[in-house]
């Protein structure tokens, strides 16, 4: 079931409808049932992964909040970890890994069997994942008390409008609001409808279309030329972003409706002006929860400079693989590590100049979006074999077709709302900032994506990029 599906929308109206005419526990237990239901429509057979990580983790939590004993408390952390991180490597990388070994066993003229078991990657699973270890691992802190009710915690877990793609929530921020009571309220409704109707914009009106140019050139459907590349990526840039910050959109106003405060996880990421300050815009639940679970613990910047770059590098490349097992993913997570040791170095050096001037900041984000269209290169290749043949093609194939002028004007028309809206909440900082324009700018603007949205969607049902990962 997707979020842009009749499907979907007949099961949302169906729960809120329920949801708004019961007490609190009656709603958790609701919402629990219907969470559960909707991640078993995909495959209900990975509900039982759901609910033992659910289940490991409450009780670690129950243990570690009762238990002095160090060596117990470590011990219990360990269990956690050890069953979270053993079945989400088992599903995700096991066959990566034997293939990986095969490949390199025939390289050195062997003959090895084929161990790879062709394992389905359970939809969601590295994201509630993520989310229920966090869970343990403040508890584990005292940063944290643990939940008292078993259903509240699964709720947190499971809880539908962000199960599957996020944002990977901290239990400091969710589990509280699932376990104090909820209001339906005007101010929500109107903001959840607005989120989720510009994320369902942003996904089958420019995401949906604009990937019919970007898998062409990917698949090496489209002889591969300076422009073929350049518009692939660029295209692909636009795609994954519309189509990641769309789900995240509609996570956050389905919660809205409900409720819920969704923790925000895009900020107009191809507005940086440099490495960090894009990480800090893009999968913010990702990159905040990276820092604070493994760039940290490592050791983060404080035991020297060349000890930084290599947590920032190893704490890159995981983030990488936790996209996918693929070596393009590892190649990606070293290009932005690369990135983010090259400015912490720069920086250091010019701790003291002035701040930059506007043209000087114009052309910092420029420099910056290019950084990250090259790095969305070598995540969305096939291999890096076709890395290094769109790279050559970049340099050795000069050219332009009227087929890519054509996808230009396209895409640069289907992204003009995207833009305007962007520039707005860039220059007021807010976020809901549409919500606050005076009436006729707003009426035009909702006008404008309406009419787009008609036109335009691609009706496709298209499954949103991360349900991969």
């Amino acid at each position: 079931m997707l979020f842009n599906s009749l499907d979907f929308a007949l099961f949302f109206l169906v729960v809120f409808a329920a949801y708004a005419a019961l007490p609190l526990r009656a709603q958790n237990r609701l919402l629990l049932v219907a969470s559960y239901f909707f991640y078993g429509c995909w495959d209900w057979r990975f509900l039982s992964l759901i609910a033992l990580s659910t289940a490991v983790d409450f009780t670690v939590a129950r243990g570690l909040d009762r238990s002095e004993d160090p060596r117990r408390r470590k011990a219990l952390l360990f269990v956690s970890m050890a069953i979270n991180l053993g079945v989400l490597g088992f599903f995700k990388y096991f066959d990566f890994f034997v293939g990986s070994a095969e490949a390199l066993a025939r390289t050195c003229g062997f003959d090895p069997p084929n161990l790879r078991l062709g394992l389905v990657l359970p939809v969601g699973i590295s994201f509630y994942t993520f989310q229920s270890m966090s869970y343990t691992i403040d508890v584990y802190r005292r940063q944290l008390k643990p939940a008292r009710h078993f259903l509240d915690y699964a709720l947190f877990v499971s809880l539908f409008t962000q199960l599957v793609a996020g944002p990977i929530e901290r239990a400091a921020h969710l589990l509280g609001q699932v376990m104090q009571p909820r209001k339906i309220t005007w101010n929500g409704l109107q903001t959840g409808a607005w989120l989720f109707f510009w994320g369902l914009f942003k996904k089958v009106v420019i995401g949906d279309n604009v990937a019919a140019w970007a898998d062409q050139v990917f698949s090496g459907s489209v002889a591969w030329s300076t422009g073929s590349v350049v518009l692939g990526v660029y295209a692909f840039a636009l795609q994954i972003y519309c189509d990641f910050s769309a789900y995240s959109d509609m996570a956050r106003g389905l919660g809205s409706c409900l409720g819920f405060d969704i923790m925000i996880n895009f900020r107009n990421p191809y507005f940086a002006r440099d490495p960090s300050d894009f990480w800090r815009r893009w999968h913010i639940s990702l990159s905040s929860w990276l820092r604070d679970y493994l760039y940290i613990p490592l050791g983060g910047n404080r035991r020297g400079p060349r000890r930084t770059y290599f947590n920032l590098m190893a704490t890159m490349v995981l983030g990488g693989l936790w996209h996918g097992a693929a070596w393009t993913f590892v190649v990606w997570g070293l290009f932005h590590g690369l990135l983010l040791a090259v400015h912490h170095l720069v920086r250091g050096k010019k701790a003291h100049a002035a701040p930059p001037t506007a043209f000087g900041t114009a052309w910092r984000r420029l420099a910056m979006f290019h950084a990250a269209c090259f790095g969305w290169l070598l995540f969305r290749a096939e291999s890096l074999r076709d890395v290094g043949g769109m790279l050559v093609a970049l340099v050795r194939n000069p050219g332009w077709s009227a087929e890519c002028t054509a996808w230009l004007f396209q895409i640069a028309f289907l992204s003009l709302p995207l833009w305007a809206v962007q520039i707005l909440q860039e220059r007021t900082g807010d976020s809901l900032a549409p919500l606050r324009l005076s009436l006729v700018p707003r009426t035009l603007l909702y006008a404008t994506t309406a009419g787009l949205l008609i036109l335009f969607a691609n009706t496709g049902s298209r499954a949103f990029i991360y349900f991969q990962f």
